[in-house]
């Protein structure tokens, strides 16, 4: 009996003295920063969708839309995104798509900031059912966020695909 009381005791002092440490660090120890919230440009902490988009003369073009819920920090994204895969159920289209248009033009991403950018499909080509890309996202200056993001969605692919530069809006 003697031995559970000592225990009992030491542990109440051992909590009583935690709380008023931590009371006293929680209040010495504001966000370094202002913002404790991570980035939206991580692939984990945004969403992608492919939706068909309006054609050209000689193209289908698909928009991948990014968007970052609430809670995320808006960072700085520009140029096309690079490693651009595309899957269907899993498996590869062995399609390998390049970049066009202007990379360096930087746009704002975060929360209620959605982004988006194309994907240009030759319709002379024949083409390959997908309903996923893979991809790595750019900052300016030509830097790469780390690790890859995901959108799902219906979409063709073929040679001579190409992907376009990020641009501002859904």
């Amino acid at each position: 009996m003697r031995t559970n009381r000592k225990i009992a005791v030491s542990l109440v002092a051992a909590a009583v003295l935690a709380g008023v440490g931590g009371a006293g660090i929680a209040q010495a120890a504001p966000a370094a920063n202002g913002s404790a919230a991570p980035s939206a440009c991580r692939p984990a902490n945004h969403t992608a969708k492919i939706t068909a988009d309006t054609s050209s003369a000689g193209h289908r073009h698909y928009r991948v839309t990014l968007t970052a819920p609430r809670g995320y920090a808006s960072c700085k994204l520009a140029g096309s995104p690079t490693g651009v895969r595309f899957t269907n159920h899993g498996t590869g289209t062995g399609v390998t798509p390049h970049s066009y248009g202007g990379q360096r033009t930087a746009v704002t991403f975060g929360p209620g900031h959605p982004v988006h950018f194309d994907i240009q499909v030759p319709n002379n080509a024949r083409s390959k059912a997908a309903n996923e890309a893979s991809f790595t996202l750019r900052t300016p200056g030509g830097g790469q966020i780390p690790g890859k993001s995901f959108a799902e969605g219906r979409l063709k692919v073929a040679a001579g695909t190409r992907i376009g530069p990020v641009q501002h809006g859904a």
